[in-house]
């Protein structure tokens, strides 16, 4: 057992080493950007000090290796209100099989409302209209290495359209791990995300925006009725300078949650905070979340979110 995990924590180091000589500080020379941006409202509301936080099937896109932690099937439905009218969404469902692994779908999309198309010789519109849009399918696995270490994976695949006649495709991998100890929630966890092929739009060819992320987070706060959950995280992108970003969690009883979270060395994202609720009905838990992120001269970003586990 000792050996396999040594063996995936080289491969772990392997990829890092790759992604850190990568295009150092190139912003702009990657695609597919819409990957960058953060699914979750608990997640945002903490400014995305995710990774060691995450649980159920959000799991799916932040770190497959706490779909094992699920219990039983989790399904969640997240809304974003991106700038200049345009929409993200996100689905995921999981379910943990016991000694088998847990499985998770889920699906994120970017898209315009319908726009003109628009020509120097018809300014005001050729009476043709279309749609852009980039869309990611996935498929997650994890599970348990040991009692306290967790394995997990996600493959993707990527569709890209700007307009009839261009459009792209692309694969990708996450790989993650998850170390969870019995000691005030205390986890660390690491990722290699968006590790695939190039983006090719006609002769111009691309890569995913690969990243390296780690992170960390333990309550702070630890009581029966009380909990305060701070965590941080550093993410290393192939185009450009380490990021970081820090962020805390309020629980009170399982049932009220209020967070607040900031990001480091972002040249626009600053702050974030939001909310939630979560309420037991038997064996069901439905739960609702909100957060609010400052991103300066761009605007403001409002993340809407439901799920429900049984």
């Amino acid at each position: 057992m000792k050996t396999r995990i040594v063996g995936r924590l080289a491969i772990f180091i392997v990829l890092f080493s790759a992604v850190v000589r990568a295009q150092y500080n190139r912003p702009g020379s990657t695609d597919a950007q819409f990957l960058k941006i953060g699914v979750s409202p608990r997640g945002t509301g903490m400014s995305d000090a995710y990774i060691a936080a995450v649980n159920g099937a959000e799991a799916t896109y932040y770190n497959s290796a706490a779909l094992p932690l699920t219990r039983g099937t989790d399904v969640v439905f997240n809304h974003t209100m991106w700038f200049a009218g345009i929409n993200h969404e996100f689905f995921a469902a999981a379910r943990n099989f016991g000694d088998l692994g847990a499985l998770g779908l889920s699906f994120t999309g970017l898209y315009t409302d319908e726009m003109i198309v628009r020509t120097p010789l018809q300014p005001e519109g050729t009476g043709e209209t279309f749609y852009a849009g980039n869309y990611r399918f996935g498929l997650s696995y994890g599970r348990h290495l040991t009692d306290r270490v967790t394995f997990g994976t996600t493959i993707s695949y990527i569709s890209m359209s700007l307009y009839p006649g261009f459009s792209a495709r692309a694969f990708s991998v996450d790989i993650a791990t998850l170390y969870a100890s019995n000691f005030r929630g205390f986890r660390f966890g690491m990722q290699i995300g968006n590790f695939g092929s190039n983006v090719q739009y006609v002769n111009e060819s691309y890569p995913l925006p690969t990243n390296f992320t780690f992170g960390l987070g333990i309550n702070a706060i630890d009581g029966d009725s009380h909990k305060l959950w701070v965590s941080g995280s550093a993410v290393k992108p192939n185009e450009g300078q380490p990021l970081a970003q820090i962020g805390t969690e309020w629980n009170y009883q399982g049932m009220l949650f209020l967070r607040a979270g900031y990001r480091l060395n972002y040249s626009v994202a600053r702050y974030s905070f939001g909310g939630g609720v979560q309420i037991a009905v038997g064996d069901y838990r439905m739960r609702a979340d909100y957060s609010y992120s400052d991103y300066q001269v761009l605007g403001i970003s409002h993340r809407f979110g439901v799920g429900l586990a049984f």
